[in-house]
Order: structure tokens, then C-alpha cells, then sequence
């Protein structure tokens, strides 16, 4: 009877043991003075670089190779206290999921597979800030309802991502979208592709792909973009090319610059010239600055925004957009 006392308490604690919940979260606020074609305006933006949020995960292992995960993800505005989403709680991630050595599977909201990390590592500003043209001049579809995702181990460098969504209740059968990633790593060499279909009125279609190469200090990038549908609708397709140097193992410089192209029909191009750099102050909290001049032609009126921020509107069609911003990001 002890014994099987002993064991009965051994068994628990291991138990215990094996399943963890974690808090986590980040606080990105920054100062942005932007000027959108009429006049120097100043603001307090929350989520510039990566969206402030605070969240759960958690994991438990029930067999040897096999996990029970979970992830409850809230964003807010860091310089009001705001919800990201009015109405509601997690409107970042919401799902439960299995983790095992042939991969990951998971059901719920989450990030869109061609969101992050996939689109933070196309350019040399993690596809954040005002400074990202990548992020200011593609679409995509960064939150998915309702999906089933199946995320591959690393296989001799190369992995995917592959969702399918559901619709909502009440919208009929059939799929609400579906999105594919696919990478591929080889030391300082990375390729990779997304593509993401969704349905309904406001459907679109997007590409989204590149390249990147580290050489000693400097990584460049190469990469590509296209979509059609959402609404208004958006038809246009373009190339960003931008380099990171590593002045020191805290501090790093970049440059860019990026080309929009109009498919419609009009001559509505837009292109955008960025620079920016970031220093850790510590491991978890970094301090960041970017610039940048986006030129919209013909009808053009895309603007300077960030992962989190809806940028000012511009003044008048064809508008250029001028800004600076200045923030930290602290993580824990």
C-alpha cells in the first residue's frame, strides 16, 4: 500500500512535470510624425513593429511523442489600453492543437500561415514599421477563422504550412479559404513561397515569396508580391530589395526600397524608399527608428503604416507620404 503510494506520487509529479503554461507578451509603442501630403502630423502609435499583445500558451505531454498545445493570444493598443479588436478577447490566436514528431496540427483562430513568421522574414525590416514597403504596398490576410493547419517538422531544411478554413456558421458549406507556405534553409541561404485563396465577396488571391542571403555582417533580400480581390479591391503586383548590416552584435542598420505596380488597368504605381535601425538594449528590449518616403502616381493612395497601424490617409490621390518614427519594443 506505501508503495503504491510512492508510485502514485511519483506518477503525478511527472505529470505535472511535463504540462506548463506560459504568460507572455510584447509592448511596441513608438512616436511617428508623418506627413501625408498636406502637413506634419504627430502621433502615438501601439503595434508599429509587432502588434502589442498579451498571451497564453500552454502544452501537455500525454505520451512520449505526442502533446496537447494551446494558444490564447489578445491584442491591444499600448498607448490608450485599448482592445485591438472591439467586441473581442483573443482576436489574435484562439486555438488547441496536437504537437508530435511528424508536426503540428492545430484548429482555431490563428495567424495566417503568410503572416508571421513568414512575411517578417522577406525583408529587412521584418515586414514591420512605416518603413516596410513590402508591408505597405501587398495585401494579404493576416487572421484566419475557423482553421486547420498542419505545420511540417524541419526536414533537412525544408518545412511547410499548409491551413484550410471553414466558413461560419450560417454562410453555407464549402471552405472560407486556404493558404500553403513552403521554405527552404541552407546555412546562411534561405528561399521561400505563400499563396492564400479566400472566398466571398471580398476574396483575394496573393503571392507572396523571396529570397535572402547572409554574407558576414550584411543579409540581403529579394522578394515578390501579388494579389487580386479584397475590398476595394487591390490588383497590383511588385518587387522589394532591401540589406541589413550588423554594425555590432546589438545594433543594425537598413535600407531599402520597393516597387509597386498597378494591374487594373491604370497607371496607378506607387514605390517607396526606407531606412531604419534597431539597438538591444537587452534581450528583451529593443529600441528601434525608421524613415521613409512612399510616392503613390496616377490615383495612387497607399500610405505609411505599421503591422498594427492603420497609417493616415493620403491627403489626395497620387499623394506623396513622408514620415519618421522613433520606438521601443519590450518582451516578456
Amino acid at each position: 500500500m506505501v508503495m503504491s503510494l510512492f508510485v502514485l506520487a511519483g506518477t503525478t509529479q511527472n505529470a505535472q512535470a511535463q504540462s506548463s503554461v506560459t504568460l507572455y507578451g510584447v509592448i511596441d509603442t513608438s512616436i511617428e510624425i508623418t506627413n501625408p501630403g498636406s502637413s506634419w502630423t504627430t502621433r502615438m502609435d501601439s503595434g508599429a513593429y509587432r502588434g502589442s499583445r498579451i498571451g497564453l500558451r500552454g502544452s501537455e505531454q500525454i505520451s512520449p511523442d505526442l502533446r496537447i498545445l494551446f494558444d490564447l493570444e489578445n491584442g491591444f493598443g499600448s498607448a490608450d489600453g485599448s482592445l485591438a479588436t472591439a467586441g473581442t478577447l483573443f482576436n489574435r490566436q484562439a486555438w488547441v492543437g496536437l504537437g508530435a514528431p511528424w508536426g503540428e496540427l492545430r484548429m482555431g483562430r490563428q495567424y495566417s500561415p503568410i503572416y508571421i513568421p513568414f512575411k517578417g522574414q522577406l525583408d529587412a525590416f521584418g515586414a514591420g514599421t512605416i518603413a516596410s514597403g513590402l508591408n505597405n504596398l501587398s495585401k494579404i490576410t493576416p487572421y484566419t477563422n475557423n482553421g486547420i493547419t498542419y505545420l511540417s517538422p524541419d526536414l533537412h531544411g525544408f518545412s511547410t504550412t499548409l491551413m484550410v478554413a471553414l466558413r461560419d456558421a450560417g454562410d453555407g458549406n464549402g471552405l472560407a479559404g486556404n493558404y500553403e507556405t513552403f521554405a527552404y534553409r541552407n546555412g546562411p541561404f534561405r528561399i521561400s513561397y505563400a499563396h492564400q485563396q479566400t472566398q466571398g465577396d471580398a476574396g483575394l488571391r496573393a503571392n507572396l515569396g523571396g529570397v535572402s542571403y547572409r554574407l558576414g555582417k550584411t543579409t540581403a533580400f529579394v522578394s515578390f508580391f501579388n494579389g487580386d480581390g479584397g475590398s476595394p479591391r487591390y490588383h497590383d503586383d511588385g518587387l522589394s530589395v532591401s540589406a541589413r548590416y550588423a554594425v555590432s552584435t546589438r545594433l543594425r542598420a537598413s535600407l531599402g526600397y520597393t516597387y509597386m505596380r498597378d494591374r487594373s488597368g491604370g497607371d496607378s504605381n506607387a514605390d517607396q524608399f526606407s531606412a531604419a535601425c534597431e539597438y538591444d538594449v537587452s534581450p528583451k528590449l529593443m529600441l528601434y527608428a525608421s524613415a521613409a518616403l512612399l510616392q503613390n502616381h496616377g490615383d495612387a493612395a497607399f500610405t505609411l503604416r505599421g503591422v498594427n497601424v492603420t497609417g493616415l490617409p493620403a491627403a489626395y490621390p497620387g499623394a506623396p507620404i513622408k514620415g519618421v518614427q522613433f520606438g521601443m519594443i519590450d518582451r516578456f
